[in-house]
């Protein structure tokens, strides 16, 4: 049984070495040195459009807040998808249940990399693989905004996660696959200046590809059909196709886009729902040239047929 007793050992040996790689190569990278020094002091009047760009209060203000209480992002939201209930943390200036204790660095690293100040994974509910593609002045600026914002006290409740989605260490092998600074959507050269300022603010902050987009079985966005409409996460229902492919908003003009932004509604006077509500009420905060920059990039988009499977129609 010689061969047996080698068999097993050559097999002992390979796991081992596949565990160390595996552990090697999930370990959390944090940013590098180039890149931490363009994170000069920031400028808090330009945070705040970072700040309403990037849709903060949709997830980190607390449920049902209005008014002047989106702004104390304290959390608790629940986000119920098939991997777990994912719960946003508390982002205000409190320096023990908040982020009042963090520099700018660590802003950065979490947004940029998905590394939180401890060195561990976040996990891609919270958006980091959109916001990777964000510049580290805006990331500066943000911060700057942030910390005129009050503490507000509270720790959110923690995710509720099963085996293996509560293993953080994993994250890492998936970021792998789906953490890229690289844009999803390739202009032509001599592309015009507004359709480059939308797609930095869809692809990076505004973050609309992480809901507009199908999902493979990994939970990573399919690039191939970037913005083409996905199943929703939460419930039965879906997130609209917003290319100009069919079952998109293909007759919808760039002005049309550019006002749903601002006032929430469509071109047929019908009026935004659901999640959007709060999307829509963040880009209205936004300048009119950032609205119209987001359409003219959303025109640009290739068109793509609905990314999620047909609805089945009510029985007469």
């Amino acid at each position: 049984m010689a061969w047996l007793r080698k068999l097993v050992g050559a097999a002992l040996v390979l796991g081992g070495v596949g565990a160390v790689a595996a552990w090697t190569l999930s370990a959390p990278v944090k940013l590098d040195a180039e890149t931490m020094a363009k994170l000069a002091p920031g400028d808090a009047a330009r945070g705040k459009r970072i700040f309403y760009a990037g849709g903060c209060t949709s997830c980190h203000a607390k449920p049902g807040s209005k008014g002047d209480g989106r702004l104390e992002l304290v959390g608790g939201l629940e986000l119920k998808t098939p991997f777990g209930t994912f719960v946003p943390p508390n982002i205000s200036q409190d320096p023990k249940d908040g982020i009042g204790a963090w520099s700018a660095e660590d802003l950065a690293n979490a947004m940029l990399k998905g590394v939180s100040p401890s060195g561990e994974h976040f996990y891609p509910a919270f958006p980091y693989t959109s916001y990777a593609r964000m510049k580290p002045a805006d990331i500066a600026d943000l911060y700057a905004f942030l910390q005129t914002l009050p503490a507000v006290a509270g720790r959110a409740p923690a995710n509720s996660l099963s085996f293996p989605f509560n293993i953080r260490r994993g994250i890492g092998l998936w970021k792998r696959l789906y953490l890229s600074q690289q844009p999803v959507v390739s202009l032509p050269e001599g592309a015009p200046g507004p359709v480059i300022a939308g797609r930095y603010l869809v692809e990076g902050p505004g973050h609309c590809g992480e809901c507009h987009t199908p999902r493979d079985l990994a939970g990573g966005t399919r690039k191939s059909e970037w913005l083409a409409g996905a199943t929703a996460a939460e419930g039965s229902g879906v997130v609209p196709n917003i290319t100009s492919g069919e079952g998109g908003i293909g007759d919808w003009s760039q002005a049309d886009i550019a006002n749903y932004l601002e006032t929430g509604f469509t071109p047929d006077f019908d009026s935004v729902g659901g999640a959007m509500v709060d999307v829509q009420r963040n880009m209205a905060q936004l300048a009119p040239e950032d609205r119209a920059a987001i359409a003219a990039y959303l025109k640009a988009v290739p068109p793509h047929p609905n990314g999620y499977p047909a609805r089945k129609k009510p029985a007469n």
